[in-house]
């Protein structure tokens, strides 16, 4: 899952590595149009490889979903 997911940075970083790095990053979660924000300070230098882990776990997910509706 770390290298499907993660920057190849931290595809090899260690589990306390990554709660460091991407659960301790300075954010706001915002309640916005019935759905949830989170808001995510720019300036971290771990911001961006929290962003495209999430775009990469979502291309997984969209790709899982289009498997199933094709078979």
């Amino acid at each position: 899952m770390k290298t499907a997911a993660l920057p190849d940075e931290l595809a090899t970083a260690r589990p306390k590595t990554l709660r460091f790095r991407l659960l301790n990053v300075a954010g706001r979660l915002v309640h916005h149009a019935r759905g949830w924000v989170l808001k995510l300070f720019a300036g971290l230098p771990f911001a961006q490889a929290y962003v495209e882990a999430r775009q990469r776990l979502l291309g997984l997910l969209r790709r899982r979903r289009a498997a199933r509706l094709a078979a």
